[in-house]
């Protein structure tokens, strides 16, 4: 569990991620450079076993997240918050992180979808329900790096009985 700490101590940013999205279908680059200095922090301090594997992965996914924006398919902040985020997870629960992120995606598009039915939600003025057809992936991004350490303990630990 240790090796998740460090993405405990994003969450707050996280949630801001989601909140930027939301209500700006935007994720400012600051909330991505705020990611890579915690981890750069963590990385001088404690750092993991697999630091090159998982920048290896951040890469990839950043070069490859560079292309689908460039074909439309995602925004520019979802390619660098989510590059940003494979940085805190470890190497061995980068499986389960991509499922945990898969159903944070079905999750915010039952979300984005059941909020845009909803008068009253249009009242917030976030852009993502009154404004877009989009989808603001920050909020699936954030729920993954979120509940990626719970999934992850709750993997980990024996069944009772």
């Amino acid at each position: 569990m240790a090796p998740l700490i460090p993405l405990l101590l994003i969450a707050p940013l996280l949630v801001v991620v989601a909140y930027a999205d939301l209500s700006r279908m935007r994720i400012p680059n600051v909330l991505s450079l705020i990611a890579l200095a915690v981890f750069g922090l963590v990385a001088v301090v404690a750092p993991p076993d697999d630091l090159l594997v998982r920048i290896a992965v951040a890469g990839t996914i950043f070069v490859l997240g560079f292309g689908a924006f460039c074909l439309r398919l995602f925004g520019g902040g979802d390619v660098k918050m989510l590059s940003a985020l494979l940085l805190f997870v470890p190497v061995p629960t980068m499986p389960l992180f991509g499922y945990v992120f898969s159903a944070s995606m079905l999750a915010g598009i039952v979300i984005v979808l059941g909020l845009r039915r909803i008068p009253a939600a249009h009242r917030l003025g976030w852009k993502s329900i009154s404004g877009s057809t989009g989808f603001p992936m920050g909020l699936s991004i954030a729920m993954a790096g979120i509940l990626h350490p719970a999934a992850a303990f709750l993997i980990a630990s024996p069944l009772p009985g």
